[in-house]
């Protein structure tokens, strides 16, 4: 079992509270060089001239990847609609490279079209990921049009307006679920989405942004302490995984309604249009 540690950091900001970049080139490993090769090799070969540009995300760029433990988080900008692209081959070429390098737990390949980059009005979630956690590995790097980003509620409502959706998904996927590795992947998807979520609800108020759990978990408890064994709960589902359909679902029933609650009432106040994506303020562009 891995024990919970006090890892991870947020993001920093300058001195306009702007969220800063901290993936660079010059930090990602050599270890994992053959593998980042490979993997921009597999996406020319599969999308061939609807490929625009491929990004590494998360830990590896930032310098802070632990080999054989963490994740090559990739996503490629397509210059067609992903419901033109035939991506049947993913699933295969994930297993394939996984199988080829050890020095990662797991890849993943991912998708978003180059018209989502097009309106910088409004907020975005892979764009986002691009200009504050990602570089670019291949192609011309769609982030440098990309507007600046603040830790606010533009950014905390995708993170909330998603979430009552995401519960029901993976209570829906659970329920008579056989396959073990698709409840792994279902548990550490879902417990990952809750902790994101409970930092999105005081996000207004910390004014500071983290993908890293541990942070994200202790800044929700301090204003929310009632919820703290619940959210450590959710943290320890993240990284120990578990396989009892059950279990989950029970911890769902339990964390679900007061998460979902809470998220009207944050909406009710942010976003009481409901706007999937909410405009980014002027002074952003």
């Amino acid at each position: 079992m891995v024990q919970i540690k006090k890892i991870g950091h947020f993001c920093a900001n300058d001195d306009k509270g702007f969220i800063i970049n901290e993936a660079k080139n010059e930090k990602v490993d050599p270890v994992y060089f053959d593998l980042i090769k490979k993997v921009v090799q597999v996406y020319k070969d599969q999308l061939g001239s609807s490929l625009h540009s491929v990004y590494i995300r998360g830990s590896i760029p930032r310098g802070l990847g632990i080999c054989g433990v963490s994740d090559l988080d990739t996503i490629c900008i397509t210059n067609i609609e992903i419901n033109e692209l035939e991506l049947k081959w993913v699933s295969k070429a994930e297993e394939q490279l996984n199988k080829a390098f050890s020095c990662v737990n797991g890849v993943e390949l991912s998708f978003c079209h180059i018209e989502e980059f097009n309106d910088t009005r409004i907020f975005s979630i892979i764009p986002f990921m691009i200009k504050t956690h990602s570089i670019c590995v291949y192609g011309n790097d769609a982030g440098r049009h990309l507007p600046s980003y603040k830790a606010d509620k533009t950014l905390a409502n995708d993170h909330i307006f998603h979430l009552q959706h995401c519960m029901e998904t993976a209570k829906k996927d659970l329920q008579g679920n056989e396959d073990v590795e698709d409840i792994l992947d279902c548990c550490v998807w879902i417990m990952k989405i809750i902790i994101r979520a409970g930092l999105a609800l005081i996000l207004e108020k910390e004014r500071r942004y983290t993908r890293d759990l541990y942070p994200a978990y202790e800044a929700f408890a301090k204003h929310f302490p009632d919820q703290e064994q619940n959210m450590r709960q959710a943290l320890h589902y993240a990284i120990n995984p578990v396989a009892d359909t059950d279990q989950l679902c029970s911890y769902l029933e339990k964390m679900g309604p007061w998460m979902i609650k809470e998220s009207e009432i944050w909406l009710s106040l942010h976003n009481p249009q409901r706007r999937r994506n909410m405009p980014l303020d002027n002074q952003y562009i």
